[in-house]
């Protein structure tokens, strides 16, 4: 019973037109917009936001006096 509605399916699936949905039609589109868009955010923040990189503690962080 079990392998019959499972190749009843598979010829239903077989016959019917595919017919192209969004992700079809758009999907490497949007696919390629996001990854430009993605591009020129991070592109604008590591080159132009003026955020200090430096990750080395070296040099700035000075030791305070012991207190006995």
């Amino acid at each position: 019973l079990l392998a019959r509605s499972i190749r009843h399916t598979a010829v239903r699936q077989a016959h019917r037109k595919h017919e192209p949905d969004f992700h079809d039609k758009y999907g490497n589109l949007v696919l390629l917009g996001g990854a430009v868009a993605f591009t020129a955010v991070w592109g604008y923040v590591l080159t132009q936001a003026g955020i200090e990189w430096g990750l080395s503690p070296v040099g700035r962080i000075t030791p305070k006096e012991w207190r006995e």
